[in-house]
């Protein structure tokens, strides 16, 4: 089993703006350096996309996958797991879990684990993800916070 990564952020928004600009799929090409494409391929009865196909291409890695999401309530979690093996990937799951601070900000953590088709070390494979993931949480609060 894949260990997981973990990395947090604090974004100068309220929760509900938060999950708005990450569960809009549709727009990352637009503002995530490596998206090329993203598809909601479906949606839950409420509108919220259960599964979207992504396809990225960040240098050395470029790779086409589908992703099925799940939501609390709240929206306070948003997490997913690889739907079948892809080129590069034959597992990926993750979650944004976002806490709401007295001061009206909000800490946004994110969790990745993903298991490649080609063995890597786990030096490396540890790196990978922290520049991932660093990459993401600072494109998440420019967006947020620019949509203030």
């Amino acid at each position: 089993m894949a260990e997981s990564s973990t990395q947090s952020i604090v974004i100068a928004a309220p929760v509900e703006r938060i999950a708005a600009v990450i569960t809009d799929f549709e727009s990352y090409p637009t503002w995530v350096s490596a998206a090329k494409s993203a598809e909601v391929l479906e949606e839950y009865e409420d509108g919220y996309a259960s599964q979207v196909r992504f396809t990225i291409d960040a240098g050395v890695l470029k790779d086409t996958y589908t992703l099925k999401y799940h939501y609390s309530d709240d929206l306070s979690r948003i997490e997913w797991s690889l739907v079948e093996p892809s080129q590069v990937q034959k597992s990926q799951t993750g979650s944004y879990d976002i806490v709401a601070n007295p001061d009206g900000t909000s800490t946004v953590t994110y969790t990745l684990s993903v298991e490649l088709n080609v063995p890597m070390l786990g030096m490396f494979k540890r790196k990978a993800e922290k520049m991932i993931m660093d990459a993401a949480l600072k494109d998440l609060k420019k967006q947020v916070e620019a949509r203030a």
